[in-house]
């Protein structure tokens, strides 16, 4: 399991848990539900922030958001 800011643009996985429990409830009212598929669809020149694409939408998140999203790859 990694960090949602460690995935690559382009790659899939699914949302697994979240490390910090005052921003697990701002995410999931996001549609960052766990057993989701998420993909990072871009970043910042700098790296911060990730745009990623979840439940239809498409959302920015700070590195240490995406940090303490946990995720699986999809093979």
């Amino acid at each position: 399991m990694l960090g949602l800011n460690n995935l690559e643009i382009g790659q899939k996985a699914v949302i697994k848990f979240f490390k910090n429990e005052g921003l697990e409830a701002r995410l999931i009212e996001m549609g960052c539900l766990p057993g989701e598929e998420v993909v990072l669809s871009r970043t910042a020149p700098l790296g911060c922030p990730y745009a990623i694409q979840v439940a239809g939408s498409e959302l920015s998140l700070r590195r240490e958001e995406a940090a303490s999203v946990m995720v699986e790859l999809v093979a």
